[in-house]
Order: structure tokens, then C-alpha cells, then sequence
């Protein structure tokens, strides 16, 4: 059956103004900051799509093999009637799950919901295609605002994948799974992804690869600046820096003015220092005791941990209590 129309809860002018809010916050604060969300302008979805093939590069390999050697035990255990998946950008490691739920019989939507609008009218075109009994029903949304426009009805499996939740603050991560855990009922299911905790020799090549990839995706965030707000950056005066901080247990992706910068954006005058630096994005590790004890925290309960061979990154099953 084709794809239902897109329902949209994010119109383009939110989006404008969501960054226009960001950029005010952000770039007037000490240190500076912006948030992750931004790089995903087409050009940071190709760019990303190129990151996660790099071999520095592991989580998604190893998610990838941890569904592919799961996926027929998730969809037995939660014996899911409406998939719903947040973040969802080309849902191509969710294929895995859609597979082993055809095989089973019994799921009957799959509920994509993304930001972008191009990104999701392509999957979900493209699973309904590839699904054919299956319902497809996109949701524009931000999975930080939009939760409450969650399908009701029917045993529903909500998966967000990729290590997304570590871009998240703590006290954010706190506030998403509280409203995650509001918009379900008792006996749905979550299904998380989170980079694991390991030695920082593995984790930070992989926000800082040899051919200069995520360099080059850390700096469009700049391009998006000065596109959508008329900034006037010049992203070759800054380098870009990935961090591990052993304390927070995460990684943190800077950008590094190599000169003095005088930026103007909206009605701001923004100055950077020589060595300044601009934080764009937090990401997280988690150990596995960490994740069972804010799912509980929000009110689930974690059934299953697993992970890859190797140990380098972890999928959990809660359930709703």
C-alpha cells in the first residue's frame, strides 16, 4: 500500500525559529554552545551518512549487528502491532526489526517520525513499497516536543537508535524519558541504543577521522549559520576538536577559532578569541547500570541488554511499567 500523507507538526518557519532562539542562547553564553540538531541540513545528512561508514566509525556497525542478531527476539518479546521510530532519517537499520516483524506477522503501522521533510517522504515512499501490507504514516516532528502526537492504540514498540539519547544532556535525557514514558501506556516497549563506555583511543577516532569527514560536518553547522540567518562565518577559520572528558563520561565536539573572529549574526556582534571554542555537540557513553537506572527512573523497566561481540555498544528493551 502507498505511504499515508505526512502529518505535519513542524511547520518550516518553527524550525526557522527554533534556530533563531538557539543561535541568541548559544552564541551570547560563555562558553559557547549550539546544539547537534543543526548539522542536519542536506549537506550534514550526506556528510553523516559518509561518517558512518568510515572505519573509525563503529556505532553503527555494531548497533547494526546487534539488531541483526536481536531483531527476531525483540519482535517475539514485544509482540508489537505499531512500530513507531523516532529520529528516524532513512530508517534503513530499522529494515532489520521491519523484517523480523513481517516474519512473525501481526505488525500492522510503522510510524516513522523525523524533522525533515525530503528525508521522511523518501523512507517512507520507500518502505511502503518494500512493506506492502504494511500502514506507513510519517510524522514531521521533533522527538523533544511532538511525543504527545504518538499513534495510540494497539501493543506499540517506540525504537530510537544510533546513540541519539547521548546527544542529550542529563537533566534533558531525564525530561525525555519522563515524557516518553507519559506518552505510552503500561506494556509498550522502548528499544534504546547507547554507545557504550570504553577506552578513549577507540571512541574519539571516531569524531576524528583521518579523512576529515566529521571535521568537515562539525564546520557546516557554520554554513547553516550563514545561510538560514545571514551570518557572515568563515568556516576555514575554524578547526575542528573532539574531547573526551573522563568525568562526564562523554564526547565533546568543538569548534576552534584559529584567529581572531568577528561574527555578525542576527542583530548579535559575536567575537571568538584566538583558541575560543564553540561546543556542538555532547555525546555520551553509557555503562549498562547507568541506562537500566534512568530508564527506571522515568518509569520503565529494562527487560533485555544487549550488545556486538565486541562490547562497543548497547541496545536495551524496557518496558513501560
Amino acid at each position: 500500500m502507498d505511504a499515508e500523507p505526512l502529518e505535519i507538526c513542524l511547520e518550516d518557519h518553527d524550525l526557522g525559529h527554533g534556530l533563531r532562539e538557539d543561535a541568541r542562547a548559544g552564541l551570547a553564553a560563555t562558553p559557547k554552545w549550539l546544539p547537534p540538531k543543526w548539522f542536519y541540513d542536506a549537506r550534514g545528512s550526506e556528510l553523516f551518512e559518509e561518517i558512518t561508514r568510515l572505519p573509525e566509525y563503529y556505532p553503527t556497525r555494531a548497533e547494526r549487528a546487534v539488531l541483526a542478531e536481536r531483531a527476531g527476539q525483540i519482535a517475539e518479546l514485544t509482540g508489537a502491532k505499531t512500530l513507531i521510530e523516532l529520529g528516524s532519517g532513512s530508517s534503513e537499520k530499522t529494515r532489520l526489526l521491519l523484517d523480523a516483524f513481517t516474519r512473525r506477522r501481526g505488525l500492522g503501522t510503522f510510524v516513522p517520525l523525523d524533522v525533515s521533510v525530503s528525508a521522511l517522504r523518501d523512507s517512507t515512499e520507500r518502505i511502503a513499497a518494500d512493506y506492502p501490507g504494511l500502514r506507513v504514516r510519517g510524522i514531521v516532528g521533533d522527538f523533544t516536543r511532538h511525543l504527545d502526537r504518538l499513534p495510540a492504540g494497539g501493543r506499540r514498540l517506540v525504537v530510537f537508535l544510533g546513540g541519539t539519547i547521548g546527544n542529550l544532556l542529563p537533566a534533558e535525557r531525564a525530561g525525555f524519558l519522563a515524557a516518553m514514558r507519559a506518552a505510552l501506556e503500561p506494556g509498550d516497549w522502548l528499544l534504546v541504543g547507547t554507545d557504550l563506555v570504553k577506552d578513549p583511543a577507540v571512541i574519539v577516532p571516531a569524531y576524528d577521522d583521518a579523512a576529515g569527514v566529521t571535521a568537515e560536518f562539525n564546520r557546516n553547522v557554520l554554513r547553516v549559520l550563514n545561510r538560514e540567518l545571514g551570518a557572515d562565518f568563515d568556516p576555514a577559520a575554524f578547526s575542528h576538536v573532539a574531547l573526551w572528558d573522563p568525568e562526564q563520561e562523554w564526547i565533546e565536539m568543538r569548534l576552534r577559532a584559529e584567529r581572531p573572529v568577528r561574527v555578525r549574526v542576527l542583530d548579535l556582534d559575536v567575537e571568538f578569541a584566538v583558541g575560543e571554542e564553540l561546543r556542538t555537540e555532547v555525546s555520551a557513553k553509557f555503562r549498562p547500570e547507568r541506562i537500566a537506572a534512568e530508564l527506571g527512573a522515568a518509569g520503565f523497566a529494562a527487560e533485555q541488554f544487549w550488545t556486538d561481540a565486541a562490547g562497543l555498544f548497547g541496545v536495551t528493551l524496557a518496558r513501560a511499567d
